[in-house]
């Protein structure tokens, strides 16, 4: 609960410590009196934005303490998940707005960014102002209003998580066919890079291997060439031995008369023999040189389909074997992608139908929750001097959506025998708070969150109704602590905790003061409200007589 607020240099008040009780607060006032400054303090240490010019003229900034105690025990994790301590189930939460526009925050002392308080002020207080009764406006709110009636989500959690699941399959799904279609040439590219160069079967460094044995081996036929050529040009036909043997044929008639061709005739000779000799040994070694033709012409066009292949894709052989098991494995994703596809189908198909079938039984159960809704809200409006007037709950099958398959409105029928049609259609403003004051009672031990404000809750009704709105602030004080400001004395007399908003004259400045008022000053503050400043006697018992009855009514 909210213990306390003290502010400092906030518009008009200069300086204030608020006591706030476990009960009803009010709040009242002269109107100018600064009653919406202690809303807008408030909302500051809740984390709300705030503006430079609540800083009172003059000072350098406003400061803004709240000390909350008997924290709930989903605060307390809150507190504990983010390392801020808590003794006591204490904390205090302070807001200090700069007079040059900056603002700083503090959760015991430790600094803390606005949204933080935001997120811990929504677990610890919860604020209706008049704008609020717009909720009651937008049939788009009136689904979370019926499920924090019912307090019970176990079921709207579970549809949830099958929910978020099935949005999740079908997001990935979608993904995958996406990419699958975008990869159609991509997949067309592979198979031809696999089916390249998969067919040699390649191995590192093949390239360079087959380059080193394809030459020795084209050597080694380059040589058998030649020397079966060099054989033929000494063996052949016109070839060298048979010159030679010419030559001799030509001077063998004259070596006996002549002794110099007898000496060259020798040497023509020796060199038949010598040449007969080479070719001999020639043919010995053509023979001994070893040759594979078909392993060369292996060579030869297995090193032509491998660099054809280097040529096509710009690389070594290394670099085709790389490119190789890189297809193989981008194709094999396509492939299990495929099959994931298949899954994944298969997948948002059962939980389509778990979810549907669990849509299906929040709707049942909000269906009874609807009619029991209902019945409780008319009867608060008929306790609110809004006798007639029934709430119905319009609940209809739509598309699924993370809140179910419901759409829900409520209707209203302000007189007996007519239709019910939108609140927006047929509410006044003082209707309006007073429907919204139905359903905060009806809802009001459903949540954790222990203080609920107020501010002019009893704008647009009077008499009866606003003795009856009291009435109801008290009931629901009883369960957890109610704030609220008000300009009716209806209300005021029901107060556990009566405090005084009233706007004075100190020196030459204007300051607003806020006072915890004992029964004497309630009865001078009640008996105001009735009739105006300076109160007859008759007035003032009547006023007693007021808080009195009040006191009876518990």
């Amino acid at each position: 609960m909210l213990k306390e607020i003290y502010i400092r240099n906030l518009a008009v008040i200069r300086e204030a410590v608020i006591p706030l009780e476990k009960k009803l607060n009010i709040f009242t006032g002269e109107t100018g009196a600064g009653k919406s400054i202690l809303i807008n303090g408030i909302n500051a240490v809740l984390g709300q934005r705030c503006s430079k010019d609540i800083v009172r003229t003059g000072c350098d900034k406003a400061v803004i303490t709240a000390l909350f105690t008997e924290l709930s025990q989903e605060v307390c994790g809150k507190l504990e998940e983010l390392g801020i301590s808590h003794d006591n189930e204490e904390i205090t939460v302070t807001r200090e707005i700069s007079a040059d526009g900056g603002s700083v925050a503090r959760i015991n002392s430790r600094t803390a960014s606005a949204s933080l308080l935001k997120e811990i002020g929504s677990m610890l207080i919860n604020i209706h102002g008049q704008h609020d009764n717009q909720i009651l406006l937008d049939s788009e709110k009136h689904l979370q209003i019926l499920d924090d009636f019912g307090g019970d989500n176990t079921l709207l959690e579970q549809y949830r998580v099958t929910f978020r699941e099935l949005q999740q399959t079908a997001r990935k799904l979608g993904e995958l066919k996406k990419r699958e279609q975008a990869g159609a040439l991509r997949k067309r590219e592979l198979n031809e890079i696999i089916d390249d160069i998969g067919e040699l079967e390649l191995t590192a460094g093949e390239d360079e291997t087959l380059e080193k044995e394809y030459t020795t081996a084209k050597n080694s036929e380059n040589a058998i060439i030649a020397v079966k050529n060099a054989v033929s040009a000494i063996t052949g036909e016109d070839a060298a031995n048979d010159m030679i043997v010419s030559a001799e044929t030509e001077i063998a008639g004259y070596t006996d008369d002549n002794r110099k061709l007898a000496e060259l005739y020798e040497r023509l000779s020796a060199a038949e023999i010598e040449l007969s000799d080479i070719a001999s040994e020639l043919e010995a070694v053509a023979d001994r040189i070893e040759l594979d033709g078909q392993r060369l012409d292996y060579l030869g066009d297995r090193l032509g389909a491998i660099n054809k292949l280097k040529r096509k894709y710009a690389t070594d052989c290394d670099g085709l074997i790389k490119l190789y098991d890189e297809a193989c494995r981008e194709i094999m994703q396509y492939e299990s992608s495929g099959d994931e596809i298949k899954s994944l189908s298969e997948k948002r198909e059962q939980l389509l139908h778990t979810v549907t079938e669990q849509a299906k039984a929040l709707y049942d159960y909000r269906e009874e929750l609807g009619e029991r809704f209902a019945k409780q809200v008319t009867a608060e409006l008929e306790f609110l001097n809004m006798s007639g007037v029934v709430i119905a709950v319009r609940h209809e099958k739509g598309k699924l959506t993370v809140n179910g398959m419901d759409t829900v409105e409520f209707l209203i029928s302000a007189n007996k025998g007519e239709e019910p049609k939108p609140i927006s259609k047929i509410a006044s403003g003082g209707e309006l708070s007073r429907i919204m004051l139905a359903l905060k009672s009806v809802i009001a031990d459903k949540d954790s969150i222990p203080t609920m404000i107020f501010d002019e809750i009893d704008t647009g009704v009077s008499g009866k109704a606003a003795q009856k709105i009291g009435i109801k602030l008290r009931e629901i004080g009883r369960v957890r602590q109610v704030i609220c400001v008000t300009h009716l004395s209806q209300i005021a007399v029901m107060a556990d905790n009566h405090l005084m908003i009233e706007k004075s004259i100190v020196g030459d400045r204007t300051e607003t003061h806020v006072t915890q008022l004992d029964m004497d000053g309630r009865v001078a503050e009640v008996a105001r409200i009735m009739g105006g400043d300076n109160p007859s006697a008759l007035m003032l018992d009547n006023a007693r007589a007021e808080i009195e009855k009040a006191y009876e009514l518990g």
